[in-house]
């Protein structure tokens, strides 16, 4: 049933709140990614822009880890980060970002998360550079 205006009898509508897609991306051979996982991917790279450099580290870090997953040396590294404090203190707006960016990483199929590793190298080539260079110095460590 439409909603209608409480004044009159004319249905109220709301417009579409998803982009069209152009014919260049239905096309395609690949499918195309969700809406909702390029918005997530867009809120990533927003926070990815405003992050210090120590946090940057942070994100490597676990992007290394789940780049190469059967390997135990990011995951070492990745445990050393954790604390466990007496405090009962309220995770910091940061931490809150990486629980959803792993929330949102372990939702994306292969593909989109190569889209996303590629859209970090065009927003960040140089922390791209890092990144592929952790990846490259686990080969052979386990």
């Amino acid at each position: 049933m439409p909603l209608e205006s409480p004044s009159s009898s004319v249905p109220l509508s709301f417009p579409s709140l998803l982009p069209s897609v152009p014919d260049t991306v239905t096309s395609s051979s690949l499918p195309p990614m969700s809406y909702i996982t390029s918005q997530e991917m867009k809120c990533i790279l927003h926070w990815f822009a405003s992050w210090s450099g120590l946090q940057r580290e942070r994100f490597l870090q676990d992007l290394v880890a789940k780049a190469v997953p059967g390997k135990l040396q990011p995951l070492l590294d990745s445990l050393e980060q954790l604390s466990v404090s007496g405090t009962n203190r309220p995770p910091c707006i940061f931490e809150c970002q990486l629980r959803l960016w792993d929330q949102w990483f372990r939702g994306w199929a292969e593909q989109e998360r190569n889209e996303f590793v590629r859209q970090l190298e065009v927003s960040d080539p140089d922390f791209m550079a890092k990144f592929y260079q952790a990846v490259a110095a686990t080969a052979g460590k386990d």
